[in-house]
């Protein structure tokens, strides 16, 4: 089977790893990838929103299978885009079409299936500018802290909390107003804050039956202790201790099940990831927000422990077969630090020599922002730079290992979390 796998970030070095360990892969091909995809396939130079240049890379190479690794081109309809050619309709494809996308895509847009779906969520209403100051009045009904999200995709970087209620109030204005966020803030949702322990599970598809794929817990703030401002991922753990049979139950009734049972009453033809934020509110799940693709750096701990063939799992979703299939899961440990440039999640430098990566002996590095040089030197492109991926029997261990190995790599700025997995011990 040739494959092309879209993206360029570390989901898709970890994707592109475990797929092509797959016999099922006759060649992968990866667009536009990074240093580390390139060990595994072809790297093609075609941003993920260039959709006639995809198309015909496709045509092509006569591309058999295309994952999408990212939110982007499935907002934007590129399911619709190649099934609107009769050269590629018929090529399967993993990743929901343009209305599925927008359980990512609209805030709003998921917060009303949760709604319809009897699926636990925090109240909230949703507000543009023309009803502005009905906005600020509701905010004033709420218990601190608000939570303030752009309706939109903004890169990770639409979620406003705030203790205080001047301050929150002037975020609305800013969003509806000042457009913070251009299109993405044309409504902004505003919600009760949950207080609770974040978790992340996915799940795999075929829009009828589904699996769940091993859960996660990811760390957002830049500094130790959660302190900083909020990034894309310092680092994730998996399997999550609190996430018990028991919990993990209460998740699949009360969310998974109707999740995709709300795909069915809706008509959504959903074949791919869907990956549920969720809080751990005193031993109850409520969903914080759905993704319609992998999480990172989740995916750098998720992908490693499934022991499955991944090539024919996510086959057999975009088929619509997934009935047919049982996933094998490592019950190790699996932890992953993320090293990123200085001045992430702010202003940073790229271009930056990357020292040290092969000397790493028991981790497996992930690329997450990564280029390759002049002189086929690996360079930093990005402010999350490399995932390095330890699996263990224990938390402790892992976090000695990963740490120590994490110790061989350098490159000026380089920045790490050092407290990734501490608060589950």
């Amino acid at each position: 089977m040739h494959i092309l796998l879209i993206g360029s970030g570390g989901r898709e070095h970890a994707l592109a790893w475990k797929i092509t360990s797959s016999p099922l892969c006759t060649q992968l091909h990866i667009a536009p990838g990074n240093a580390g995809t390139a060990d595994c396939g072809t790297n093609i130079p075609i941003a993920v929103s260039d959709f006639p240049a995809l198309k015909n890379y496709i045509i092509e190479k006569q591309i058999d299978f295309v994952i999408v690794g990212p939110e982007e081109p499935l907002v934007k309809g590129f399911k619709e885009y190649l099934e609107a050619d009769s050269l590629t309709k018929e090529i399967l494809f993993l990743g929901p079409g343009r209305v599925g996308a927008e359980l990512e895509g609209s805030k709003d847009f998921a917060k009303a299936f949760m709604r319809r779906n009897n699926i636990p969520t925090a109240a909230y209403k949703t507000f543009t500018k023309d009803n502005i100051e009905e906005g600020l009045q509701f905010l004033s009904t709420l218990k601190s802290p608000y939570v303030l999200k752009a309706d939109g995709l903004a890169a990770g970087k639409g979620v406003i909390i705030s203790s205080d209620l001047n301050e929150a109030g002037s975020a609305l204005k800013n969003l509806l107003n000042d457009r913070a966020f251009g299109d993405a803030s044309d409504k902004v949702v505003i919600e009760e804050f949950l207080d609770g322990i974040e978790l992340s599970v996915f799940v795999l598809t075929d829009g009828k039956e589904y699996v769940i794929l091993p859960e996660a817990k990811d760390y957002k703030r830049i500094g130790d202790a959660d302190t900083g401002p909020n990034t894309g991922g310092m680092g994730a753990v998996s399997p999550v201790p609190f996430a018990d049979a028991a919990f993990m139950k209460k998740v699949e009734e009360k969310i998974v099940n109707p999740t995709i049972a709300g795909f069915a009453k809706a008509k959504i033809d959903y074949r791919g990831f869907v990956f549920i934020g969720l809080m751990n509110v005193g031993g109850e799940p409520f969903v914080i927000e759905y993704n319609v693709r992998m999480g990172d750096p989740e995916t750098e701990v998720v992908i490693p422990r499934i022991k499955s063939d991944l090539v024919d799992l996510l086959a057999s979703a975009a088929r619509g077969k997934l009935s047919k299939q049982q996933i094998s899961i490592d019950p190790r440990i699996a932890m992953t630090v993320m090293l990123v440039s200085g001045g992430y999640p702010g202003d940073y430098q790229k271009g930056k020599l990357i020292k040290g990566i092969k000397e790493v002996s028991n981790a497996t590095v992930f690329h997450a922002g990564t280029m390759i040089g002049d002189g086929r030197e690996v360079l930093s492109n990005g402010g999350r730079v490399l995932a390095v991926t330890v699996q263990s029997d224990s938390i402790t261990e892992a976090r000695e290992v990963v740490y120590r190995e994490i110790e061989k790599i350098s490159f000026e700025g380089m920045n790490f979390r050092k407290d990734i997995g501490l608060d589950l011990i």
